[in-house]
């Protein structure tokens, strides 16, 4: 995987797909890195020109030292598109990932063709800080396979867990190799994140799409970020867990495309 220096670190990226398509940008969930939206990049490629990268601390990125902000992810993210030559982009992003393409739209309109956030919310409520609590103190063991233990029951359905229970030793491969220090700085991050008096000042076009068994951000929860933002559109993926880019694809991969059909430039 490619990578370049920007905003003071070293970033990691690839593109997929068609040369001269639309360009998508897909932003990653906070734990995840650009591997997640596997069953999404075959779809996506046939017609656009998509851009993966991990996040400042995640995966193949470098993971600096020192206070995270979404803010500060949107910077590195414009800068990224500066030095690639890309003026502007449609986002996707799913829970962290959903609230940066959220960002994006505020921080950065004119980098942002529109904004998909998939299972993402516009600030935590008490739910979430309380799962979050109990992330940052399994995150402080110090143990990654510990951490998926105690954590993956958050983000998947009972059902995904009894049907596709195949899918975990792979997740379970790639948390045990999680920097967990990065990890808290990304929890901490998202445990000061508060866009919901900006988005009513939103321009962009907005799809916000909710998973009906997402125990983490719930259908409820996500639904705030489609009552505060003008004009936006709003989708329940029917028996999704959190992590519905990998429960549901098919049905993910049908409202990314119909959403990028309907805001073609």
């Amino acid at each position: 995987m490619p990578s370049l220096r920007v905003n003071g670190f070293t970033l990691n990226y690839e593109w997929r797909g068609q040369e001269h398509g639309e360009p998508v940008i897909l932003n990653n969930g906070i734990f995840m890195n650009t591997r997640s939206w596997a069953y999404q990049l075959a779809a996506l490629a046939r017609r656009y020109r998509v851009l993966c990268y991990d996040m400042r601390g995640q995966g193949a990125s470098e993971h600096p030292e020192g206070e995270y902000s979404m803010d500060l992810h949107a910077d590195d993210l414009a800068a990224l598109m500066d030095a690639l030559g890309v003026p502007d982009a449609h986002m996707v992003g799913t829970s962290y990932g959903g609230s940066l393409s959220l960002v994006m739209g505020l921080r950065h309109p004119a980098r942002t063709r529109s904004a998909m956030a998939i299972c993402s919310i516009a600030r935590p409520n008490p739910l979430a800080n309380a799962i979050f609590d109990r992330w940052q103190i399994a995150a402080e063991l110090g143990d990654g396979e510990r951490f998926f233990q105690l954590v993956y029951a958050d983000v998947y359905s009972g059902r995904f867990l009894s049907e596709r229970a195949d899918l975990l030793p792979a997740a379970r491969e790639r948390y045990a190799t999680l920097d967990l220090a990065a990890a808290q700085r990304l929890l901490a991050c998202f445990r000061r994140y508060d866009i919901h008096a900006a988005l009513p000042g939103m321009t962009r076009p907005t799809c916000v799409v909710a998973a009906e068994r997402d125990a983490l951000k719930t259908p409820e929860h996500v639904a705030e970020v489609h009552r505060l933002t003008p004009g936006s559109e709003f989708h329940i993926i029917p028996e999704a867990g959190h992590v519905a880019v990998i429960e549901r694809p098919n049905e993910v991969n049908t409202l990314i495309l119909g959403w990028l059909a309907r805001n073609a430039v």
